[in-house]
C-alpha cells in the first residue's frame, strides 16, 4: 500500500474488512497504523466506518484515592 494514496470504492471496502480483522484479533490502532504505513487516525476512521467497537485505552489505571 502506498503511503497517502486515497483510497476508495472496492479496495477501501477490501482494507475497511482487513483492518476490522486485525483490530478485532487484538492489534492495536498504532501497530495497525504502522505495518500499514496510514495515520492513526486514518485507521481509526476506517474501523469506526466499518463500525468496530473500540476498545478503551491501555495503561495504568488513575483511580482516585479513597478517602
Amino acid at each position: 500500500m502506498d503511503k497517502g494514496k486515497r483510497i476508495t470504492g472496492a479496495e477501501r471496502d477490501q482494507l475497511a474488512v482487513d483492518l476490522k480483522a486485525a483490530y478485532e484479533g487484538g492489534a492495536s490502532i498504532r501497530s495497525i497504523a504502522d505495518s500499514t504505513k496510514r495515520s492513526y487516525g486514518f485507521v481509526h476512521h476506517i474501523l469506526t466506518e466499518a463500525g468496530v467497537t473500540l476498545r478503551g485505552r491501555g495503561g495504568a489505571s488513575r483511580n482516585k484515592p479513597s478517602s
